[in-house]
């Protein structure tokens, strides 16, 4: 035990020294060093290097899909990286997996998507269905068609691009300087895309931009008719439709893509995470059949835009190998009836714990709102989320906006025993805290 408190303590130094963590609170790092140091991961659970176990209430950051410790993940990425590791794909050049995948995807996205650009990940994704957006029209002799619409609480990444698409202020103001030409619309209101498109005019706006189910947001589900009314407007006005799947796809809401529950189908969508289940970097754009074909017959030069990851050999076989996974287990199936059990047993947290108020969810994301008391002046979520990591379950909290919310997003794998697990813990680090 004291060799492994003394390699506890040198790695939380170092870690304090040398790193600095994405989306972190510094001072909190530097005070109590990081929070854990996994070294393993198996199913829903992490391990960390006192062998604490805890289970993965977020999939890590919503996209450990299939679970951890998927060994024959790790033997594909192996065989491919022992024989072609990597390989540009700029200048028409292409790999086996590339290809597969880029087919794999068309045969399982919404509506008529057809054609993918890889990217890195989820950040990437979506500035490149900006530019992607921009470009379309440049080629279609509209160039003055260059505004992107969001919405309020959205959340579509860090890239400057992608940041400044972000509705969440928050993450705006880390900077002084944001992309040009972005704005933003009231949540769930067709009426106010109307308005906005109106006021800024039809002739100036590419794209509107919007998340199936808001994640960082505070995991909030569209009304069920919002999307057609959203894919009415878009249409009406000549402007694309974009879906950010980056959360919500492959599997994550009890079907393949989030936007499947709404009936409709965007002009472009951005994935990332769940495509690999974190086993690989790896993201990318999807275009509709009419898209690509305009691209195709308008384009005369190069595409100048790609990443030196797009297409990347390794991460398109592990992407392969883990749709499989997702497919051969039925854990989209798994998903939504799983979501059912955990929305189930918040509704029971609901009615047995005060300061508990609105729950929702949609397959296995969901969420907590925290009922504040006149005594509190600060958010609760996050200590309840500190409570439950000693208690052994990992979850996040969101303040953004007024909002004082717990997220959920375990693993497609999970179990009832296991989402049981899930709700005795909550039940007792609310009950701690009250």
């Amino acid at each position: 035990m004291i060799k492994d408190l003394d390699l506890v303590q040198t790695l939380a130094e170092l870690d304090k020294k040398h790193f600095l963590h994405p989306t972190s609170p510094i001072k909190q790092q530097q005070e109590q060093g990081p929070a854990f140091i996994f070294t393993e991961g198996k199913g829903v659970h992490l391990y960390d290097v006192m062998g604490k176990s805890v289970i993965d209430g977020m999939s890590s950051l919503w996209n450990v899909n299939v679970g951890h410790g998927r060994e024959e993940i790790g033997k594909v990425a192996m065989e491919q990286m022992s024989k072609l590791a990597f390989t540009s794909c700029f200048a028409t050049f292409s790999n086996e997996p590339a290809i597969r995948l880029a087919s794999k995807l068309s045969q399982i996205a919404p509506g008529d998507l057809s054609a993918t650009f890889f990217t890195s990940g989820g950040s990437e994704s979506n500035d490149t269905a900006y530019k992607l957006a921009r470009h379309y029209w440049i080629l279609k002799g509209q160039a003055g068609r260059k505004k992107i619409i969001s919405r309020t609480k959205s959340y579509h990444g860090v890239a400057m691009g992608a940041t400044s698409a972000t509705g969440l202020k928050p993450f705006r103001d880390f900077t002084n300087s944001l992309a040009p030409d972005f704005c933003y619309v009231e949540n769930f209101s067709a009426q106010s895309l109307r308005e906005v498109i109106e006021a800024e005019g039809p002739e100036t706006v590419a794209a509107f931009i919007a998340e199936p189910v808001q994640g960082a947001g505070g995991v909030h589900v569209a009304p069920k008719d919002y999307f057609k009314k959203i894919r009415n407007i878009c249409d009406e006005y000549g402007i694309l439709f974009i879906t950010d799947e980056v959360i919500t796809g492959f599997g994550r809401t009890g079907k393949y893509f989030g936007i499947e529950h709404y009936g409709v189908a965007p002009d472009m969508m951005c994935f990332a995470k769940g495509v690999t289940s974190g086993y690989a970097q790896l993201g990318g754009v999807m275009l509709s059949e009419r898209i690509h074909q305009e691209l195709i017959e308008f384009s005369e030069g190069t595409l100048l835009h790609g990443y030196t990851y797009s297409g990347h050999p390794m991460a398109c076989a592990v992407a392969l190998k883990n749709l499989e996974i997702i497919e051969r287990e039925n854990l989209i199936e798994n998903a939504e009836i799983m979501g059912q059990e955990m929305l189930k047993g918040f509704k029971w947290l609901q009615s047995n714990r005060k300061i508990v108020g609105e729950v929702r969810g949609l397959g296995l994301m969901g969420g907590i709102e925290i009922v504040k008391e006149q005594k509190f002046s600060t958010p609760i979520a996050p200590l309840i989320v500190s409570e439950a990591a000693k208690r052994g379950l990992i979850c996040r909290s969101v303040t953004f906006d007024g909002q004082d919310t717990l997220v959920f997003a375990p693993p497609l794998t999970i179990s009832k025993t296991e989402i049981d697990q899930m709700i005795d813990i909550l039940h007792d680090s609310i009950l701690a805290f009250e």
